[in-house]
């Protein structure tokens, strides 16, 4: 494929992207506006949603070396968003009730916004190709959402080191980001993007198993910040590959 022609797809595709993720943002914005969820079930709703849909569309891209930025592109609209609203310049009501957790625009500076830059430097650095995009993204977004709701509903029986986490819980984020991890492992190597194997599914589930111990720690309870957490990912039988794996505090 040559230059222009690669440039013209990815920023059609890049168009399409941004256009469904705004438009899926619209939607559970408006359900939020019309109250049909409560608000931190809504906030979460769109905590897995928004980063699963997009990578849904990174096959679109060419194979180009700018095709990660064109596709970065959409949550880096996002982060713009976060910041126009969270500081004040722009006003959207409905955008804060649907990710803030007490309706505080204030609060899109925090989860909101490293939410969106956590996605769009996973894309333009580690792109399809790599399973470290496929895991932090799937970790942070399948993961950490699906914790929160299984936590809230089916967690009453508490882990013993924090008070705040729920066996439950803990469980829901590691299968949650192991088989999310999966699924996309498959639908990339579909694409001849990754070659699947049990190696690399072990790796995700040292990752997954990674990020919801550290999750579950007491100091996930008491920062309101990005919680980093080093796992190994061993891609490769010669080497271990540290990457770091973001995860947003609730």
């Amino acid at each position: 494929m040559s230059l222009e022609s690669a440039v013209v797809r990815d920023t059609a595709a890049a168009a399409l992207t941004a256009g469904v993720a705004l438009a899926l943002l619209r939607f559970w914005e408006e359900l939020a506006k019309r109250g049909v969820f409560e608000q931190v079930l809504n906030r979460k709703l769109v905590h897995i949603s928004v980063g699963m849909v997009f990578l849904l569309f990174w096959p679109l891209f060419s194979s180009g070396s700018y095709a990660p930025f064109f596709a970065a592109l959409a949550p880096g609209i996002n982060i713009i968003r976060m910041l126009l609203i969270g500081l004040g310049i722009m006003r959207d009501e409905s955008v804060v009730k649907s990710m803030s957790r007490h309706g505080n625009y204030r609060e899109l500076l925090k989860g909101p916004l490293y939410y969106a830059c956590t996605i769009t430097l996973a894309t333009a650095i580690f792109w399809r190709t790599s399973p470290l995009a496929i895991a932090a993204i799937c970790n942070l977004c399948a993961g950490d959402g699906v914790a929160d709701i299984v936590g809230r509903q089916f967690g009453k029986e508490k882990l013993p080191y924090n008070p705040s986490k729920s066996y439950a819980g803990s469980l829901a984020m590691f299968l949650a980001g192991f088989i999310s991890s999966i699924g996309y492992m498959h639908y990339y190597h579909s694409f001849g993007f990754v070659e699947e194997s049990w190696f690399m599914a072990l790796g995700f589930s040292l990752v997954s198993l990674a990020t919801a111990f550290v999750e579950s720690l007491p100091i996930s309870s008491e920062l309101d910040d990005n919680l980093t957490c080093k796992a190994p990912f061993p891609w490769r039988r010669e080497e271990l590959v540290v990457v770091t794996c973001p995860l947003l505090i609730k």
